[in-house]
């Protein structure tokens, strides 16, 4: 049973930081792309980063691009997001979730099988 267990989340100021982690069972896990959903209250999950199996090809949400950095730790089965410079509409609980077997990674929410519980991430103005 492969299970993602997020942390790192909590309540920031706006221009602060936060950094995500993904800790992923199986010593599979690190064939596979993972990617960083968002799901604000009243609206639909939204697609935040994605990084390859192999670490080397990473792909960004436009609103996020230039201020969130997803990186991985394929010997510790870590997926982190790093998140500078927040914003109030960054708010929303973050999801890590599984992507493709040798995946380089995709936006797509159907391409995702396993999804952890989230991790709450409230930006103050």
């Amino acid at each position: 049973q492969v299970q993602l267990v997020e942390s790192g989340g909590g309540l920031v100021q706006a221009g602060g930081s936060l950094r995500l982690s993904c800790a992923a069972s199986g010593r599979t896990e690190s064939r596979y792309a993972m990617g960083w959903f968002r799901q604000a209250p009243g609206k639909e999950r939204e697609f935040v980063a994605t990084i390859s199996w192999t670490g080397g090809i990473t792909s960004y949400a436009n609103a996020v691009q230039g201020r969130f950095t997803i990186s991985r730790d394929n010997a510790k089965n870590t997926v982190d997001l790093q998140m500078n410079n927040l914003k109030p509409e960054d708010t929303a609980v973050y999801y890590c979730a599984r992507g493709l077997i040798f995946g380089r990674g995709s936006s797509m929410a159907d391409d995702y099988d396993y999804w952890g519980q989230g991790t709450q991430v409230t930006v103050s103005s």
